[in-house]
């Protein structure tokens, strides 16, 4: 991990290694990442920054780049997450059935592959399409997590089984989609199925021996959160107080918490500095609001956690009593930056709600909350003091109530920004948002619960907002410590793949028609390269060097939320959740596929 830091900061972390008793991260995890020729993690680093120190392809010469090579994963499905490059090997995983593939950059020889035998039963309870967001590395192992809810630890030279633990049961709709992530001595997953009324929870492994550390919930009573009523604390009237005891209890429903969803599919992060893991969950259970009145606490939260003992530190709320299916799971970005003119460990998070955040990482107060698309319209403003969104009625689908379609709520339920990561970029100071574009209409009805059978309770519509540019994307720059748009790049289609910055000055990521794109860092409307590849791009950019060359690489494999119509078949526009009917015109663009391009300069 890489520690960014202003001219004229004291470097507070180095000096408190020669303390007793500091946090240390994986140090050979740290080692990996500190050099930018591996890409040793799915954000490159431990914060999320998605940064890269290669400057070797800069915007000087990004025009000339060609393909290098190309691989082909033999998986149809959408294909999101990057590989990882360690010391001269390429570790690769595809969606169901969660192949893993060993390459030698040398010779792109296949040194071991894995295909586990899963159940095809999964597959169907799966909300989204089949996708994973990658591996891990550490200590010369390699991490899955598989769809069935099984994660596996390999031996990275020869493939090898070490350990393999259940970390839920498909058959409730528990499955993974989730990157694990090591951090210390610790392998941590979330887990899937919100639609299917699971609750969420994070889980930490021995990465040695594969022997839960502790488990989590997001939602339920305060010992199975591990949530001390007294020490965790929360951003209320102003400033950070306890939680209190039952602050989940008290806002649900009798026993709704039990199905009440809260999922941790996302992306996590991890400070060494304060040793909390940082992530977001996701929405309540049902899609319906009238069946869960409360504010179904804590869902749609931003947690941090001690990563050695579980026990959360702060946690805050960013959509309580969800009405549109704003998911919360999105990254969260540690950045040493000024907010509104003053140093600051910062925590940045683009919510599905539409909304940009910045918090102190260290306490989780609230610093700036702003809309990172100016036709968000569900909400007028967070209100600082309470930290609580300001709801407009109209789009209000729990006062409209069920069987009305509330029309015209912007975003749509897949957000501003989906799990497609952002970048952040210390020679300018700003973040690099790829976004959708996206409003829809939403008709709740009632539903029962039955185990392992879709609890949604609602009918959407998508469509490119009303008003705009008519595409149904933009790439932007945002200034966290201001709370401003800086540029906003506008695309016809969904930026849905993770963006990276690099020392060379560029910004690149990929639209979901199958363009990867790389811009100035300084200037995001100046387009220096642009490829068509095979499949529409889910996944996420990433950079590595080898024998003295950079090269820069991207999965393409249309699929993902705004692609399941083309991955599953499906037809009707109501279909995938409502994105079917939205994204109808990518047929037209792309087609399925699942490969790996890799780009060079040429020699």
């Amino acid at each position: 991990m890489t520690i960014r830091m202003r001219k004229g900061w004291r470097p507070l972390c180095a000096a408190a290694l020669a303390l007793p008793g500091i946090a240390y991260a994986n140090a050979d995890v740290e080692k990996l990442t500190a050099d930018p020729k591996n890409w040793a993690m799915q954000a490159g680093d431990m914060y999320n920054q998605r940064y890269s120190k290669l400057n070797q392809i800069n915007t000087g010469n990004v025009g000339k780049m060609q393909v290098a090579w190309t691989f082909s994963t033999g998986v149809l499905r959408g294909h999101e997450g990057s590989p990882l490059v360690v010391n001269g090997m390429m570790y690769l995983h595809s969606p169901f059935p969660n192949k893993v593939f060993a390459i030698d950059l040398e010779t792109q020889k296949i040194v071991w592959r894995y295909e586990p035998k899963q159940d095809p039963a999964v597959i169907p309870q799966m909300c989204c399409d089949t996708v994973n967001r990658g591996l891990a590395y550490a200590e010369g192992k390699i991490f899955l997590q598989q769809a069935d809810s099984t994660l596996v630890a390999f031996d990275a030279k020869t493939g090898k089984v070490i350990w393999s633990v259940k970390n839920g049961d498909p058959k409730v709709g528990a499955v993974n989609t989730n990157a694990p992530h090591v951090f210390k001595d610790k392998v941590i997953t979330g887990i899937s199925g919100g639609e299917w009324g699971v609750r969420g929870f994070l889980a930490a492994y021995d990465i040695n021996t594969g022997k839960e550390v502790w488990k989590a919930y997001s939602v339920g009573p305060d010992a199975e959160m591990l949530m001390d009523p007294d020490k965790t604390m929360t951003w209320t009237d102003g400033a950070l107080k306890p939680v209190g005891k039952d602050s989940s209890l008290k806002t649900w429903k009798g026993d709704q918490w039990k199905t009440g969803g809260g999922t941790t599919w996302g992306w996590y992060s991890y400070d060494k500095a304060t040793n909390l893991v940082y992530y977001g969950t996701g929405n309540p259970s049902t899609w319906n609001p009238a069946q869960r009145p409360g504010d179904n606490k804590w869902s749609m939260t931003i947690f941090a956690r001690d990563v050695d003992t579980g026990q959360a530190k702060w946690v805050y709320q960013m959509t309580p009593f969800d009405e549109w299916d704003f998911d919360g799971i999105n990254e969260m970005i540690l950045a040493d930056i000024n907010v509104k003119g003053k140093p600051t460990k910062a925590l940045v998070h683009f919510d599905r709600n539409g909304f940009g955040y910045t918090l102190d990482r260290t306490n989780g107060a609230l610093l700036v909350a702003e809309k990172y698309d100016p036709k968000v319209n569900w909400a007028t403003h967070v209100d600082m003091k309470t930290g609580r969104p300001a709801v407009v009625a109209k789009y209000s689908t729990a006062k409209n109530g069920p069987d009305v379609n509330t029309k015209g709520i912007c975003p749509a339920a897949l957000g501003s920004k989906d799990q497609q990561p952002a970048s952040f970029d210390p020679n300018t100071g700003l973040f690099y948002v790829p976004t959708n574009h996206v409003c829809m209409d939403y008709e709740p009805f009632k539903v029962e619960y039955t185990a392992g059978q879709p609890y949604v309770g609602a009918t959407l519509s998508m469509y490119p907002t009303p008003g705009s540019h008519g595409g149904m994307g933009n790439y932007i720059t945002w200034n966290a410590g201001e709370g401003k748009i800086v540029q906003s790049k506008p695309e016809k289609f969904s930026v849905w793949s993770g963006s990276l910055n690099t020392a060379g000055g560029l910004s690149c990521s990929g639209t979901i028609e199958g363009y990867l794109k790389c811009v100035d860092a300084k200037d995001i409307s100046k387009e220096l390269f642009k490829f068509k590849t095979p499949s529409g791009i889910i996944g996420n950019v990433f950079t590595y060097e080898y024998k003295g060359k950079q090269y820069l690489g991207v999965f393409s494999g249309i699929g993902g939320w705004a692609g399941i119509g083309m991955a599953a078949g499906l037809e009707k526009d109501t279909d995938g959740l409502g994105a079917v009917g939205g994204y109808r015109e990518l047929s037209q663009y792309t087609e399925l596929g699942g490969s790996l391009t890799v780009f060079t300069l040429p020699n």
